[in-house]
Parts: structure tokens; sequence; C-alpha cells
């Protein structure tokens, strides 16, 4: 067992063992001393805890969720300050994430997938009447527990879209919180959000759990993110024949590009939903919900987690112009117009479409007139080089090659699980192209995996330990199986030693190792049976067991000798209770007294001595003057003798004056004959 003393945040909440990593945080499972319950906590990474705009977002997410208490809501019970850093209490929800669920099962029934969207919503809206749009909507944050209820996480870049004032500072004009596969247009444009953002991210979502994959992918998140803006995405029938149209429809219509074109709200989705479960006709059918709209460039940095990308196109005016929204959008247009704003125009989007037509255009005439060598001047191509291969050299080798050749050189750091850190990776231009001396040439650099604290799984059970490890922060197990050796307190199967240590850091793709208790070691139980109890104390604590006595009554065994053990003959774990029986000899003999049942007719006589435990056999038939036929005239057994139970008593019976006797045994009657 692990001699570490617990770590334990304000006073109250005792860290037990990590469960997850996110973008700025990670999260344990706890126990709150106080109410004896178990919570998760998030704990910002250190180097954030003194970005003021980090610390503040983190404190925004707590006061935000603290205030949405919904059956689908992860609630929020507390925040503070510890060792240097910031922590948020959670409820800890037992189960699995649905990006965890996608990953091992893949697409869902279009049933389950409804019924998720449907509790999804239900938080969605709740939320947003309460003034929260969460803008970071994703397999990710949505957990579900075994019992199937669904739950909505991480309201770590939520934002009260009702107040404005310094909240509205926190994420600044032309950056982009969220994660590029499941944002929106808007969001990836560096546009002002509203709850609608979180219907598209919905219908991500919904998509990915019925065509097991999101409708945009690509390298980057700059790839995903364009296409968020610029592509239609394809049905998910077109990958999985079996969705029903009705839900199709539901989910081509959270996907449109426009927020005017998708639900008016989060609780117009869930009803449509359960019109789906329910077989009824769904609003969504018939409406075009895919229709492109014109992008904007961005830049992102990693497509799988969430992050800010500063957007390419100039800031958006802070004003807007609220346009009136008709009734037949929905009622809650009118009674929110002042959330909802719709877009004033499209010109300014088909005006930016032209230009970035235009300068595409004359880029590609540019490239074609050099291939050609028009309008170039003689000098300057006589200058170009051919860029060197630099792939596979450390940083150092591959600057020096190519500031030999002219270039000057521009490396970039990217994590790389497969490369080893400080080599390139990546180049641009390409081995082979010719470039101008002097001109730029970007090498990718590995800066190795992402370390982290190494959990700790000690006094965990050995499945749950690897499954841990491996799966959820990508370590390797050496060897593949773990080293076992008996251990005479920790159960079979517990983890006592690891390596590396925890808290140790480590990368995704390091090995550890694990060292498992097999139990006590088993060892041979002596035989015996028939010793004294004082022999047979002496070698069972001889063999490293530890003896009990019993007593019982055996036919067979002594009366002071044992009888058996249990465990009986065989193996045992070293340091268990074996149990000595010692006889009693054999069981006592039960007796009654022998009633008097002289007179009395058969019928009375034969119950008397039953009912005592004796058996009324033989019964022999005679002559009697004196007593009546079919009453007792003698019993074998004189009455008020004590005899032990089950032994036989004859009776006499009178069969009157005359005739012969008869003496009747079990299955055997015999007959004298009469005078």
């Amino acid at each position: 067992m692990s001699d570490q003393e617990p770590t334990i945040y304000n006073g109250r909440y005792e860290l037990h063992r990590q469960i997850a990593r996110g973008g700025m945080a990670d999260v344990f499972l706890a126990r709150d001393q106080l109410l004896d319950r178990p919570v998760a906590i998030k704990v910002l990474f250190p180097q954030f805890a003194s970005d003021p705009s980090f610390v503040e977002r983190f404190r925004r997410e707590a006061q935000s969720a603290a205030n949405l208490n919904h059956p689908n809501i992860v609630a929020v019970y507390d925040w503070g300050e510890e060792r240097g850093t910031y922590f948020i209490v959670m409820e800890y929800v037992e189960g699995r994430s649905l990006a965890e669920i996608l990953r091992s099962e893949g697409m869902l029934h279009p049933d389950r997938a409804a019924d998720i969207a449907t509790d999804v919503a239900a938080a969605l809206s709740f939320a947003h009447r309460n003034g929260v749009v969460h803008r970071d909507i994703k397999p990710g944050n949505i957990l579900i527990a075994p019992s199937g209820q669904v739950k909505v996480t991480d309201f770590g870049i939520a934002r009260a879209f009702g107040g404005g004032g310094a909240d509205s500072n926190l994420t600044q004009t032309g950056s982009v919180m969220g994660t590029a596969t499941y944002f929106s247009p808007e969001q990836a444009q560096g546009q002002q959000v509203d709850p609608r953002s979180d219907l598209y991210s919905l219908g991500i979502v919904l998509f990915e759990m019925l065509a097991s994959r999101p409708p945009f992918t690509g390298d980057s998140a700059v790839v995903i993110a364009y296409k968020q803006v610029q592509e239609a995405p394809v049905t998910p029938s077109s990958i999985n024949p079996r969705v029903p149209a009705s839900i199709e429809a539901i989910t081509m219509r959270l996907l449109a590009k426009s927020p005017a074109d998708r639900y008016p709200s989060a609780e117009d989705v869930r009803a449509d939903l359960r019109r789906f479960r329910e077989g009824h006709a769904v609003l969504a059918a018939g409406v075009m919900g895919a229709a492109g709209v014109a992008g904007a460039g961005v830049a992102a940095a990693d497509p799988g987690a969430t992050s800010a990308i500063p957007t390419t196109h100039a800031p958006a005016p802070e004003a807007t112009t609220a346009v009136p929204v008709t009734q037949s959008r929905h009622d809650v247009y009118e009674q929110h117009d002042e959330i909802y704003d719709e877009p004033s125009s499209r010109i300014g989007w088909f005006i930016a479409g032209l230009v970035v037509l235009v300068v595409v255009l004359v880029g590609l005439l540019m490239i074609f007139a050099d291939a050609l060598g028009i309008g170039g001047d003689d000098n300057e191509g006589a200058a170009g080089v051919e860029v060197p291969p630099v792939i596979g050299l450390t940083e150092a080798e591959a600057t020096a090659e190519l500031e030999a050749e002219g270039f000057t050189v521009v490396p970039e750091r990217v994590e790389n699980v497969d490369v080893e850190s400080g080599r390139v990776f990546d180049q641009d231009p390409e081995a082979g192209e010719t470039a101008p001396k002097g001109s730029e040439v970007v090498i990718t650099v590995s800066a190795g995996a992402e370390s982290f604290p190494m959990p700790d799984v000690v006094g965990s059970r050995d499945a749950d330990a690897i499954a841990l490890l491996t799966e959820e922060y990508g370590l390797v197990l050496a060897e593949g199986v773990p080293e076992r050796r008996h251990d005479d307190e920790a159960p079979a199967g517990e983890v006592l030693e690891q390596t590396p240590a925890a808290t140790e850091p480590v990368s995704a793709g390091d090995t550890f190792n694990l060292v498992v208790s097999d139990g006590p070691e088993l060892v041979p139980v002596p035989d015996v049976e028939g010793e004294t109890p004082s022999d047979a104390g002496r070698i069972l604590t001889d063999a490293d067991f530890r003896v009990f006595e019993e007593r019982e009554h055996s036919e067979s065994v002594p009366e002071g000798r044992v009888t058996r053990t249990d465990p009986p003959e065989g193996e045992a774990p070293k340091g268990s209770e074996v149990t000595i029986f010692i006889s009693d000899g054999p069981p006592p003999v039960e007796t009654a007294v022998v009633p008097n049942v002289v007179n009395q007719t058969q019928a009375t006589a034969e119950s008397q001595l039953s009912a005592r435990g004796f058996n009324p056999e033989p019964t022999t038939l005679a002559n009697s003057a004196t007593v009546p036929a079919g009453s007792i005239i003698s019993q074998s057994v004189a009455p008020g003798t004590e005899l032990a139970r089950g032994s036989s008593v004859g009776i006499v019976v009178s069969q009157g004056a005359s005739g012969g006797t008869t003496t009747t045994s079990p299955g055997t009657t015999t007959t004298t004959a009469g005078d």
C-alpha cells in the first residue's frame, strides 16, 4: 500500500487519483470529508495560475455552472485557491464520456442517439434560459452514467450572454474559443455567438453519434474551421444508410450555416427529438438546414482540444443592430430579440469572397508566370537554389545545412509522439523545390510528447490501473504483463508498486511497470486426523496457520482425537485460519420410559408406544377369557423400564375365548391350532 500522505485541498477535499486531463486543468477523483461523498476536483495547471485571464475564466466557470441546478448539468459545489493554483469542486459522475463510448462502440442506434441529444438539449435549454451559452459542446463534455443519465459538464468557456460588462472582455474580438471540430461557423469567424451556436455544436455531436465520425475532418484545426464556414456537410445517411429520414432532418437543420436557419431554441430541438422517438412527424422535415455560408480564413491550434483561435478578418464592430424577427420563426424570438441578432446583410460576405477570389487568382497567375520564366529578372532566376532534404536531422544539423545553402531557417516546435524530440519531421518548401537565396525555410521540429505527472495507481485493482494508464494516458505496459508477487496483507490483484513513481513526469508512449499482489503464498495443509489437539495444533502452527478448535461426535474416531480439519488436507494461504474438529465420542443414546399398555385396545397401545419412540412389534394374537378381543393381554417389556428409543416392545392381543394363536412380526404371520 502507498505510504504517501493524501493531498487535501481547503482542509476538506482529499484527492485520490487523476481521472481526466483537459486543455487547462487536471481532474481528480476526491472525497469531501465534511459530507462524506465522492467529488470531482478540477485543478488549474500551475503555469496558468499566474495568468489573470485564465484565472478569470476558471472563476467564471465556477460561477456560471454553480448557478445551473439541473439534472442534466454537472453540479458545481465549491471553488478556491490551494498550493499556488485554483480548483473547482464538482459533482462526481460515475460512468464514461460520450467520446469514450463513441471510440469503443462506434455509431449508436438512432433511438439511443436521439435520447442522448434530447437530454443535452434539456441541459442547454436550462442554461440558455439562465443567460449562459456553453460554447464548447462536444462528446468529451457529455458524461453518461451507468443508469443512462446524461450530464453536460465543463462550462470553462461559457459566457453569460445577457450581461456584457467586464465579462465580455475575457474573449477578445477576433479570438475564437472552442474546439474546431464542434464549433459553429460564427465561432470560426470570431463573430458574436448566441445560444444557437450551441445548437450547431449539438448537431455535430448528433451527426457523429449517427455516422461514427463528425461531418468535417481535416489535418488541422485551420482546415476544419474553413470547412465549418465554407462547406455543406454530407448527410448522415450517406455514411450510415440506416439513419431514419426524420432524425437526419433534425441533424441537418441543426447544422445550418446561418443561425437564423437553425432551431429557434434548444427547447424546440428537444421537442422535435421527442416527436421522432414517439414516431410523429418532425418539424425539421423539409427544412434546408445545411446551406453554405461564405467563409473567412482562420488560424488554429491543435484540432482536438479546446483552444483560442485568432481570426484573420477584421474585428466585427462593437455595436450591432437587432433586426425584428417574424412570428413565424418562433415566439421566443419576440421574447428575446435582444439576444438573437440576425445578420444585417450578406453583401459584406459577398464582397469579402470576391476579394479573396481575386487574391487567389493573382497568386496563381504569378506562380504560373514564374514557372514559365515570364516577367522575372534573369539575375533573380539565377539565384534560385534547390532546397535540401532535412527531415530526420536534428534541428542544429538542419539549420546548418539550410544556412549553408543561403536560406533563412524558421524553426517551429510541435509535439509529436512518434518522432524523437529535437528532430525535424516536416519542412516547407519541400526538399527538391527551388527557392531564392535568403528566403525562409520553415522546419517543423518535434517537441516530443507532452509530459504530465505519473498518476498514483498503488492500491488500485490491476485491471483498472492498466486501463487508466494505457487507454487514458497512452502509456505502454513493459513486457505486456505486470510483475506479480505474494503479499500477506494485500488481496490478489492489488497494485503494490509502480514504476515510474507517482507524480514523476512521463509522456504518452513511455513504458511503465506494476508489481501486483498474488495474495498470500499457498502452503500445504498437514493431515492431522487422529492426532491429539495439542499435537495437531503444534503441527499446523509450525506450518504458519492460525488454529481454532471445535468439537463434534464421531462413531469412528476415539474421544479426544482430531476427526478432521477445515480447510481439509491440501493447500491454503499462508497465515490463514485452520479449524480442527475434536471427537466427543459416539453421539449419546436417547432413552424413554416404556408405558403400560395392558388392557388397552391394540390401536391405543401402538399409538402410545410409537409416541415414546418404540416399535410396537412383534404383535401376537392369543385366546383370553378375561381380556376382551382386540385389547392387550401383555407386553414384552415391563412398564416403567427405561429403554433406548427405536427399540421393539412386543404386545399380545386378545382374540377372545376360543381360536388359534397368531404371532405377527414384520412380514411374517404364524398361526397355531386351538384345543
